[in-house]
């Protein structure tokens, strides 16, 4: 016997197989149970929701005669009559299904109402379905105007189409309507389930959600999406193998990107469009993908609740939603639904994609990014460090810069003292710490009532100044993070992932990974490896890095105590530190410090700036 496919073998043939239709099932079966039979209904909704289906169950309700052939009306067919067989069957003369796609003239709808001046021929009742009825022409229409609005007591008309705004308002006005709204995606996961339980295919959990949203609320499409997914699979549905099959954009990409926007990094989230691009996944896709998680994770702001906690990746939603604020996640939502609609726009897809991801870094909601502070560069020799000295005075000249020569080799660049207005010092009283001398002037000034009026002003210091040039005095430092404990193995890892050439998320995976030892097992290197992200333990990535290094990975949970990535971030806070120290000890800083007491550093404005060898 040949093969049956999913979406026909289990249509519902009853009112109580109806899955996500409620709504019309309740409407129909109280009709039939009371006997108020309508002679026209339309069915309206999107492909492969029921409008056939529920065509069928009405015509064997209103023809069945029971298992004892002595049956009426009712709301639940036997099934086992010939009636509701021959009608299941498509061997019915009194159930016509005439599809209007390809019968639109007016010739084949007169043929068909000519008929409908016989009674039925073995049924009860003659059930006339039209399907994409508004494909009908208008003379078509105008024909059976007559009949559809008196027909005789035997003909009942079911029309169904999937453009209800196509169809005249004089036939909408003579039928019942009844809207088949698209599946939700648990409604089509459960259904799938079932499904796969009685074929006895096993499936992993994250295969049926993953074809459930590609739907689209369709059971049919999904059902014939579980066919290509057994036979892609050989028989198993997989989570990787469906999504393969699909073309659909990882999870783990889109988490990516997330984390990337979240970091305010350009670097990376170019880096996620160059992978995407090397994987072949699209666009389109991958925007889509990117609305629906930012859906999420405003649910999981708004109402914590109403995720699934046995969903496997509403932690992730849970963990992104806590990086972003909700008004910026509203702005990125809106940019990847607009975005998507223009990448038709863009010189290539990918070109698009990467505009829109700029775009939701640039269009930041002001005060989530700090501003970049300019300063001016006086030596440029091969290191330079860039240092802002706040000055909060009134107009002063600025003093001609003085460069002094020094033995270190780095030096500093100060920016020049800029004047500001009056009400400057305000703000930057505000800001700047005050010393244990200002603070006591100040509850006194509290206990003894307002200062004199020979008092100097509060940004001046109450002695003068030495003649000397102090220390420099720098801003409080936010706590930095603990000293990084290097490892041989971290050492030895680096050293192996420098010899190959990583992109996108397979080398993240080997830039957050700390390597635990390394044996040898048949001439194979054999990695133990540390990762924190579930997202990077991806079975995928873990077979691209071993592709790669021509090894094998054992991948563990747990926090990274040292990685690449943590030792570039070591390096980093080293070359900053001695910047700032740097910056401190410049004659020229000390200089301006000695005429400006009240004068700080900002730990923030100095950047070190590597000058390219000639």
């Amino acid at each position: 016997m040949s093969y049956q496919v999913l979406a026909r073998k289990y249509r519902p043939q009853s009112f109580e197989q109806l899955v996500g239709q409620e709504h019309v099932v309740q409407a129909l079966a109280n009709a039939l149970t009371q006997g108020r039979l309508h002679h026209a209904y339309l069915f309206t909704g999107t492909r492969g929701v029921g409008k056939t289906t529920v065509s069928r169950i009405l015509a064997k309700s209103l023809n069945c005669t029971g298992p004892d052939g002595t049956g009426g009306i009712t709301a639940q067919p036997c099934g086992v009559c010939p009636a509701c067989r021959d009608i299941d069957s498509g061997r019915f003369v009194d159930y016509v299904e005439l599809d209007a796609a390809s019968n639109r003239g007016v010739e084949e709808i007169s043929q068909l109402l000519d008929q409908a001046v016989y009674k039925p021929v073995v049924g009860r009742f003659k059930v006339y379905m039209i399907d994409e009825v508004h494909m009908l022409s208008n003379t078509a229409f105008n024909a059976m105007l007559k009949t559809l609005e008196e027909p005789p007591d035997y003909l009942k008309f079911v029309l169904a189409t999937t453009d209800p705004q196509k169809v005249p308002v004089t036939v909408l006005s003579r039928c019942l309507q009844f809207n088949l709204r698209p599946m939700a995606a648990a409604d089509v996961q459960m259904h799938l389930t079932n499904v796969l339980g009685a074929e006895s295919v096993p499936a992993e959990p994250g295969a049926l959600r993953l074809l459930s949203r590609a739907a689209r609320g369709s059971m049919r499409d999904a059902l014939s999406l579980t066919d290509q997914a057994i036979a892609f699979g050989a028989g198993s549905l997989s989570e990787a193998g469906v999504r393969q099959m699909l073309g659909s954009v990882d999870r783990g990409h889109v988490v990516a990107i997330v984390d990337a926007l979240a970091a305010a990094s350009g670097e990376a989230v170019v880096a996620q469009a160059d992978a995407l691009r090397g994987a072949g996944l699209s666009a389109a896709g991958t925007l889509e993908d990117l609305a629906t998680l930012f859906q999420q994770m405003a649910l999981a702001q708004a109402a914590p609740a109403a995720l699934d906690d046995a969903d496997a990746e509403t932690a992730e939603i849970r963990r992104l939603a806590a990086a972003l604020p909700a008004d910026e996640i509203q702005l990125m939502y809106s940019m990847a639904l607009h975005g998507r609609a223009e990448l038709h726009l863009a010189p290539d897809e990918y070109a698009g994609l990467l505009m829109v991801l700029l775009r939701m870094l640039a269009f930041r909601p002001a005060g989530t990014q700090p501003k970049a502070v300019k300063a001016a560069a006086l030596v440029r020799p091969p290191a330079v460090a860039k240092a802002v000295v706040a000055v909060p005075l009134p107009k002063v000249a600025p003093p001609a810069p003085v460069v002094a020569p020094v033995a270190a080799p780095r030096t500093v660049a100060v920016a020049p003292v800029v004047a500001e207005p009056p009400a400057a010092p305000k703000l930057s009283d505000r800001l700047r710490p005050k010393p244990v001398e200002a603070q006591a002037e100040d509850e006194a000034m509290d206990l003894d009532g307002a200062p004199p009026d020979d008092a100097p002003p509060p940004w001046m210091e109450a002695d003068d100044a030495p003649a000397s040039a102090p220390a420099a005095t720098r801003e409080p430092e936010a706590p930095r993070r603990a000293e990084l404990r290097e490892t041989p193995e971290g050492a030895q890892w680096a050293e192996r992932i420098a010899t190959v050439n990583l992109l996108g998320m397979t080398g993240e995976l080997a830039r957050q990974a700390q390597a635990l030892g390394c044996t040898t097992i048949d001439g194979r290197e054999v990695w133990k490896l540390r990762v924190e992200r579930e997202s990077l333990r991806a079975p995928a990535l873990v077979s691209k890095l071993e592709a790669a290094l021509n090894a094998r990975l054992d991948i563990e949970a747990g926090v990274a105590e040292d990685s690449i990535a943590l030792r570039t971030v070591a390096r980093a806070e080293a070359e900053q530190r001695a910047a700032e120290d740097l910056a401190a000890q410049h004659p020229m800083t000390r200089t301006l410090l000695s005429q400006f007491p009240s004068a700080r550093i900002l730990p923030g404005s100095v950047q070190p700036v590597l000058t390219p060898t000639p």
